[in-house]
């Protein structure tokens, strides 16, 4: 008997504004049919008779872009069939302009216990630059009304080196952060993506951003300021405070399999990764006659080696040798010994005997260092 997997991310492809470095399945929600789209999903979630989860994480787009009712009708049907005494985490993705009182009334009255905020940056004119459309004072209101509603497993997403930040810009974000009194950050460097705003202006040279090297003393000041304040760096982009590990991501790292439901959405079941229909009309059209899917991959053993690596070096405690040989029933050293030693002599991983992990020049440059490993 397969074993299930115990986390499922949920998809919700609506966004009130688009911002410019975004490349995620995403559509600007005026006109769109929201309805239909949720019952798909719904219907689609069902089709997996799922009983338990450990882990449910509604992302987007923008999760809160629906309105109170749509988001009260997805979050009872999600868990309407589901065993709450096992679900540990449930995340919503959220923003903080998009969270008004009757949405958070329905997360109080719902069984999410997790809110991520995309806040970027707590730079108003930033803020603008990017295509966000809250300010700094729309940050302090909303953390200030989800903790009044009991909510105190809050994160927010900020990025750092964006089109002319400077370093003392990132030292105030930084020290607006710490003084939100949250136990999660996630600290993201912008990379360009295709088909974004910022990449075409990139290519027409208008976008000024900061040069590798004030990147990378960005990346070690956020580091070395947050571990000061109580967090531990667990993950290259993550930091949380005893406890409060993002564990539905934690499951993607442990390069676990998961349910992926709605537009655009790619889950990984029984060894097969697959990715759903993109286009909403598409995904609605594929849902009602019974197949969500687009594209599905058979992983080789090859290719399931080099996400354990690639996924598992993002963490902190890195990959464990002993269970990477049980895994795969390989030797390690034998296939992957001289890699190690190369970069350990680099001093891009610790010297370690039992675990495969960077040092934190190795993290700064995170999938250089585990590109490595793919042979």
């Amino acid at each position: 008997m397969l074993k299930k997997p115990t986390s499922a991310y949920v998809h919700i492809p609506f966004c009130t504004q688009i911002c410019y470095y975004c490349d995620f399945s995403k559509v600007f929600i005026k006109n769109q049919p929201v309805d239909a789209y949720l019952q798909a999903l719904i219907r689609e979630f069902e089709r997996y008779d799922i009983k338990q989860l450990r882990t449910l994480y509604i992302g987007g787009g923008t999760p809160t872009a629906i309105t109170a009712q749509q988001l009260d009708y997805l979050l009872t049907n999600l868990t309407k069939n589901l065993d709450l005494s096992v679900l540990e985490e449930f995340t919503i993705e959220a923003n903080p302009g998009d969270l008004t009182e009757d949405k958070i009334e329905v997360l109080k009255q719902s069984a999410v216990n997790r809110v991520s905020l995309g806040v970027q940056t707590f730079n108003d004119k930033q803020l603008k630059q990017i295509g966000r459309s809250h300010n700094e004072a729309q940050i302090y209101d909303t953390i200030a009304s989800l903790k009044e509603a009991g909510f105190d497993n809050i994160s927010i997403d900020l990025i750092y080196a964006l089109p002319g930040q400077t370093m003392s810009d990132v030292k105030e974000n930084v020290a607006k952060a710490l003084a939100l009194d949250i136990p999660h950050l996630s600290l993201y460097s912008l990379i360009l993506e295709y088909h974004t705003v910022f990449m075409n202006k990139m290519r027409r040279g208008k976008l000024n951003l900061p040069q590798e090297d004030l990147e990378a003393e960005m990346f070690d000041y956020i580091i070395t300021e947050l571990e000061k304040n109580g967090f531990e760096h667990y993950e290259i982009s993550n930091f949380t405070k005893p406890g409060f590990e993002s564990r539905h991501n934690l499951m993607y790292w442990d390069n676990a399999e998961y349910y992926g439901v709605g537009a655009g959405a790619s889950g990984y079941i029984a060894g097969v990764r697959y990715r759903n229909q993109g286009p909403i009309q598409h995904y609605l059209k594929a849902v009602s006659e019974g197949n969500a899917r687009l594209s599905e991959e058979v992983l080789t053993k090859e290719e399931m080696m080099e996400e354990e690596l690639f996924l598992g070096l993002r963490k902190k405690s890195g990959v464990s040798i002993a269970k990477f040989e049980e895994r795969f029933g390989i030797s390690f050293e034998e296939r992957y010994g001289q890699v190690v030693a190369e970069l350990r002599q680099q001093g891009l991983l610790v010297p370690d005997d039992e675990m495969i992990r960077m040092t934190k020049k190795g993290l700064f440059l995170g999938d250089t260092v585990a590109e490595k490993f793919i042979i």
